[in-house]
């Protein structure tokens, strides 16, 4: 178990090459959530691993072309550690909606049975240089025309029902860029969520902004959603003001008062936030949020920042291994004592867990102690 986990959080950090790119799944470039990655599954976990960014053109790790049997082994410097496979190619992608457009420009495949799209591909924070979030990708996927600018509820209901059919998908992440609107993102979750809950029973998570009225929690709830994410991102004043000036225009008191509220609507464990370390926070302060969030019901899903291409951050460099490792160790214990491990979380990014090594150290009997 601890070799699965250090495998898997050195892959992350350090990304692969690859003999055979067109191996699997095809690789993500650009839009929300993990891009420029490529999924594999080691033993029964499928997670994603850098494969276009700085640090995997000269990563240690070469994965080689499969076998007859779909096997390919993982070398690094030569030496095998690991046989891994390549999760196939989804069958949803062979179709178009009735206007024409291919399902995977309205919802893609992750992971290996996951399903996710960006209800809103364009964000009021993404419109501003001196708002962005400064590794966010979101409008890349837009401007190469391998999405639409905003999914609607027919679409996302027919491509969901389909992805189901014909690839077991599981559950389904539905996030968005942020629109003027007070709901942030809110309303249109709801709507999307109403359309794929009457086509197909799909445990859906919905992720946004913290609403101003929290109101909408219960709203979203009732629409079919069933975890919510509201993505901290980094959890310093200074971190957060200079990496997502737009983002950081929402305090974090709001966003914990807003973490609250949601949790009474859903329960614990079915609320959750994302932390991208190495921005800059310290493993202590992500500890310490963590263990705040932790208390309250919130899973805390902290993965490894990627510098993606085409992005301010593109060459920010990724975390260590043993940076990673001094934060998910601890956090892993602290989850397992709070009792909101990601198996029992419904839907979403951390119930998937394939972006992070989180879930693996979940199982690991160690303290659950934050760094001095």
């Amino acid at each position: 178990m601890s070799d699965t986990a250090t495998l898997i959080n050195d892959l992350q950090t350090r990304g692969m090459r690859l003999v055979d790119p067109r191996a699997g799944q095809e690789s993500r470039r650009g839009g929300a959530g993990p891009s420029d990655h490529k999924a594999i599954t080691i033993g029964d976990r499928t997670v994603m691993i850098p494969v276009h960014t700085a640090p995997s053109f000269d990563s240690p790790f070469l994965v080689e072309a499969p076998d007859a049997t779909g096997a390919a082994r993982v070398l690094r410097d030569g030496a095998e550690v690991a046989q891994v496979r390549f999760p196939t190619r989804a069958k949803f992608y062979q179709r178009k909606t009735a206007d024409g457009i291919p399902y995977s420009h309205i919802a893609t495949l992750h992971s290996r049975d996951v399903l996710a799209t960006t209800v809103l591909q364009t964000c009021i924070r993404y419109e501003s240089r001196k708002k962005t979030c400064q590794f966010c990708s979101i409008g890349q996927s837009l401007a190469a025309g391998r999405t639409v600018a905003h999914k609607t509820p027919a679409q996302l209901a027919e491509v969901a029902k389909a992805a189901v059919e014909l690839d077991g998908v599981t559950h389904m992440v539905l996030t968005t860029g942020t629109p003027a609107g007070k709901d942030r993102g809110a309303k249109v979750l709801c709507e999307s969520a109403e359309a794929i809950k009457a086509a197909v029973n799909l445990p859906l998570q919905g992720q946004c902004e913290p609403p101003e009225d929290d109101a909408w929690h219960q709203r979203m709830f009732d629409a079919g959603i069933d975890t919510l994410g509201m993505h901290l991102e980094a959890v310093t004043p200074d971190v957060r003001n200079r990496i997502m000036p737009g983002k950081a225009s929402v305090p974090l008191e709001k966003y914990f008062s807003s973490f609250g509220a949601a949790v009474k609507v859903f329960g614990r464990g079915q609320v959750s936030t994302y932390i991208l370390a190495g921005l800059g926070d310290t493993p202590r302060a992500i500890l310490e949020i963590s263990e705040k969030l932790c208390d309250m019901g919130v899973y805390p899903f902290v993965v490894p920042f990627v510098p993606i291409s085409g992005t301010p951050l593109e060459s920010h460099p990724a975390p260590t291994s043993e940076f990673m490792a001094s934060i998910l160790r601890p956090l892993g214990a602290m989850i397992a004592r709070a009792g909101i491990n990601s198996s029992k979380m419904k839907a979403g990014c951390g119930k998937c867990g394939a972006c992070s090594a989180l879930a693996t150290y979940e199982k690991l009997k160690v303290p659950a102690q934050v760094p001095a």
